[in-house]
């Protein structure tokens, strides 16, 4: 079942929202097929575009994309396990500005991202049921590891949604 708003800060609930599934694996094996399909529809020249200046192109949104898993991974690995001290937070456009996502291939982008995903979902596959309900402190704020999961999903479907209302 998806997460209840009170295990994880509001700002969350836009992406938590966003995921139609209410079973976390079942949610991660849906999601990939759809995003090999967007990937699909991005050749490398499109992969350049930035709707507007000072926007990220769609290589940077997708590398902020695979940042972000990362660090959803890792703060569920480490909450898990009954870390106890604060996860750092991280300023999104400081890693874009600093991630050379443009200097990249999309495809080496894209297989990246995709055999990220498959980890992160072994990853959740991994866990119990107590595992996926265990709290953490994430950014100074209190968090589970389900909620971890269903963030990651929904900041997926939400850059996706971005990218086709403002990139093509």
């Amino acid at each position: 079942m998806k997460p209840n708003t009170a295990d994880y800060p509001e700002y969350f609930g836009r992406y938590i929202n966003q995921v139609p599934e209410d079973d976390i694996l079942q949610a991660f094996q849906k999601q990939l097929p759809e995003v090999e399909n967007f990937f699909k529809t991005v050749d490398e020249e499109k992969s350049k575009y930035a709707y507007a200046p000072g926007k990220w192109t769609l290589k940077e949104m997708w590398q902020h994309i695979l940042d972000g898993e990362r660090i959803f991974a890792y703060r569920a690995l480490c909450i898990a396990r009954k870390e106890t001290v604060s996860l750092p937070s991280f300023e999104e456009d400081d890693y874009a500005a600093n991630s050379n996502a443009n200097a990249r291939t999309w495809e080496s982008i894209t297989t990246e991202f995709l055999n990220l995903r498959r980890s992160t979902e072994d990853l959740f596959k991994s866990f119990t049921g107590e595992m996926l309900q265990q709290s953490g402190i994430a950014n100074n704020k209190n968090i589970n590891v389900l909620s971890l999961g269903f963030i990651s999903l929904g900041h997926v479907y939400h850059h996706m949604k971005v990218a086709k209302e403002r990139y093509f």
